[in-house]
């Protein structure tokens, strides 16, 4: 982002204009070509990527893919043999500590003291950025009210429901205000009530100005709340990119289903012949019509019924989600 300033100054007869570009730098996290060091596993290709601020951004793909690998590198918790990782526009390592004090790790086991209760936990994890006593007793309070926690102050864990102990977890690792949130499947097992509030929590510390990293199985949160993501396989960045822009990767633009008792083998030719149709199946007296893109499939189809007295049941349309663009991607399912 870049802005230019300008000032017209007088000098003797003259009059001349001056201008300031001031460049503001967007980008907290900068990885550049960088291949992880781990034991036995060699990563196929370097991993580049830059990630904005105000982005909520998500790594997405199966267990072994690469995803906390690469956090861990971000983070300085794992070497790597080349390139660089850059947070806040300086380089990241083990010893980066003023980088790590504007950072909030979540991660998927709950990290909490059992002899501590939820405000003595939520306190030791926060004084460990925030020494003023007063600004952390103004932080703990906020951190429990963001939470929802605020009957179970004196609740020690064990007394805590899933969903309460990682709201706790949460407010641990956000106490301190970050600028920059890792959050590693915060929603893993917990009920529907507190997920939800999880969910909107994260979309509330966006607002509030953090840049999050988020790690999810779940589509639909992915879908929800993330502005950028990362498809990730077999140490592979294989996408990255909005969702629309990831979805706009791939050949299915939409799927049409119907309800049919009798279908012949000509009736479905001519269906194939359909505009932008690519893909006819017909399993079970279900239709499913798979088109690229174009405007109008639904319309034309019903109508293409009509005309050849084709009786019908439900019909309805679906649009390409990000399971599909991953599956189109991999060409594979998705491992647990």
């Amino acid at each position: 982002k870049i802005i230019v300033l300008f000032n017209n100054k007088k000098f003797g007869t003259y009059k001349v204009q001056t201008f300031l570009i001031i460049i503001i730098m967007n980008s907290f996290i900068n990885v550049s070509n960088i291949l992880p060091r781990i034991p036995d596993v060699k990563f196929p290709e370097p991993i580049s990527f830059t990630m904005n601020r105000g982005d909520v951004w998500t790594f997405y793909g199966p267990n072994g893919s690469g995803k906390s690998t690469t956090i861990s590198c971000i983070l300085g918790l794992l070497k790597y043999d080349k390139g660089e990782v850059k947070v806040f526009g300086q380089p990241m390592d083990a010893s980066s500590y003023e980088s790590k004090k504007n950072i909030g790790v979540v991660l998927q086991n709950v990290a909490v003291f059992e002899e501590l209760n939820v405000e003595e936990n939520i306190d030791y994890f926060c004084g460990l950025y925030i020494t003023d006593k007063k600004l952390r007793k103004q932080y703990v309070d906020e951190a429990i009210e963001f939470a929802g926690l605020e009957e179970f102050r004196k609740f020690i864990p064990k007394k805590l429901s899933g969903g309460l102990l990682r709201r706790l977890n949460i407010a641990c690792g956000i106490a301190h205000k970050p600028k920059l949130i890792f959050m590693d499947e915060p929603t893993v097992a917990v009920d529907p009530q507190s997920r939800n509030k999880i969910l909107e929590g994260i979309v509330e510390l966006n607002k509030q100005g953090a840049t999050i990293v988020y790690t999810s199985h779940y589509m639909e949160e992915v879908e929800q709340i993330c502005t950028r993501i990362a498809i990730m396989d077999q140490g592979k960045n294989l996408a990255i990119g909005t969702k629309e822009q990831l979805k706009d990767m791939i050949k299915t633009g939409e799927t049409i289903q119907a309800e049919i008792l009798d279908l012949s083998d000509e009736i479905m030719e001519e269906v194939k012949g359909l505009p932008h149709v690519y893909k006819v199946e017909y399993v079970d007296n279900h239709l499913k019509v798979h088109y690229t893109k174009g405007q109008r499939n639904l319309v034309r189809l019903i109508d293409f019924f009509k005309d050849k007295n084709i009786q019908f049941g439900r019909v309805y349309s679906e649009l390409p989600t990000l399971n599909d663009v991953f599956l189109e991607i991999t060409g594979k399912e998705l491992r647990d």
